[in-house]
């Protein structure tokens, strides 16, 4: 991701902005991403983050409502394919 980023304001890039659905981020991923040149990483809940894992460019998602919505479909036998529409 951070290589990515780097290519992409290489190549013309004003502001690159990124997202994953689990953000691990284990051995030197923390530091690598504070110095990329990303204006924002936008990532999901699914893992909890400790404070030191926190970015100050990082916005966390929660997928709780969808989460509760998908339960609530299933139980009901309704489709659940639908909420990703």
């Amino acid at each position: 991701m951070t290589l990515a980023a780097h290519a992409l304001v290489e190549h013309g890039a004003n502001k690159v902005y990124a997202c994953c659905t689990h953000p691990v981020l284990t051995g030197p991923a923390v530091e690598r991403l504070e110095i990329a040149p990303i204006e924002e990483i936008v990532v999901t809940n699914t893992i909890e983050l400790t404070d030191a894992k926190k970015l100050s460019n990082l916005t966390v998602l929660s997928i709780g409502e969808l989460l509760a919505e998908a339960i609530y479909r299933v139980h009901r036998e309704e489709s659940v394919s639908t909420l990703f529409q």
